[in-house]
């Protein structure tokens, strides 16, 4: 199995070594338009096989697409961070010209592609990928929801004080500081509510605190996380590549699920060697669903930035 990876950076350069040392494909490909660098971080990676016990394949190119060729799975990290001064909408543009090139080069040598999608911003630049491509809606995925949901773990690990692998929950809606929903109210410890537990006002204090948890990390770095980032990419290519059908958020194309439509933001999904095998219709009380429809007017309302992409 072949995994090309579009942007050797952080995030990129995390998820192609997390991919490797735990064996999940045979082989990846680093791709950056940066002279030397894709080739640099895979040699880098390389260098650790012997030490780390794995036996992927590791390479880089400097923006020749025909090294991608056969993927099963292409990421894209590609895009530039917003800057002081650019709007939100200058951001889109510049990016959307990014993913939208770099999506049309791989689909060249690799039109059989599972595209995942992590640029962004995320949820859309899924929705510019899947309208720009013409591919079926469950061969495009935004990855933000496994991210932001094991952001969700981490915190009510540490305010339950347990393991965050006993610890279970979920973020849906938008990859933002503003638009994502934590699901405090079905999040579990070992089966038990964490409602058990915790009281309310703890309870709200985790969720406000994954909502900025991106945030939190880039004020503590100066730069954005990449650890984290890169091993949610690598356990989303997992599910596919292995056919392991697991249950991620993903931001994925609605056509009324959700009471959404013309859209792509995070839901449960189950992924799979298909992608997206199916869209999980879980019950959500009134607050929530009142939280989900306003975190989609926020997404459509940064759609409308590609407009003139998309024209």
């Amino acid at each position: 199995m072949k995994v090309t990876i579009v942007g050797a950076g952080n995030v990129g350069a995390t998820c192609a070594d997390v991919i490797s040392y735990r064996g999940i494909a045979s082989e990846v490909v680093l791709l950056d338009i940066k002279e030397g660098f894709a080739e640099g971080k895979a040699m880098d990676i390389m260098q650790c096989a012997t030490t780390t016990g794995f036996n992927t394949k590791v390479s880089g190119s400097t923006n020749d697409y025909s090294k991608t060729a056969n993927s099963n799975v292409v990421v894209i990290t590609s895009g530039v961070p917003r800057k002081p001064g650019m709007t939100r909408e200058e951001l889109i543009g510049i990016n959307a010209g990014i993913v939208k090139t770099v999506a049309d080069n791989v689909l060249k040598y690799s039109p059989d592609a599972i595209i995942v999608v992590v640029s962004n911003p995320m949820d859309t630049m899924a929705y510019l990928t899947l309208k720009a491509t013409g591919l079926p809606k469950n061969r495009i995925i935004g990855m933000g929801g496994a991210l932001d949901s094991s952001r969700f773990k981490y915190y009510l690990s540490k305010a339950l004080d347990k393991p965050s692998n006993d610890v279970q929950g979920m973020v849906i809606g938008g990859h933002g500081d503003t638009t994502m929903i934590p699901l405090t109210r079905i999040a579990s410890y070992n089966g038990s509510p964490v409602s058990d537990f915790l009281s309310q006002e703890v309870m709200d204090k985790v969720a406000a605190d994954t909502m900025v948890g991106g945030a939190t990390l880039t004020g503590l770095l100066g730069t954005s996380a990449w650890y984290a980032p890169g091993a949610s990419v690598a356990y989303l290519v997992d599910s596919i590549l292995n056919d392991q059908r697991k249950m991620i958020p993903c931001s994925v194309y609605l056509e009324g699920e959700y009471g959404q439509s013309d859209i792509c933001i995070g839901v449960p999904c189950i992924i799979g060697k298909n992608g997206v095998e199916e869209i999980v219709n879980i019950n959500l009380d009134e607050k929530e669903k009142a939280l989900f429809a306003k975190s989609a007017d926020a997404v459509r309302n940064m759609n409308e930035a590609l407009k003139s992409v998309l024209a």
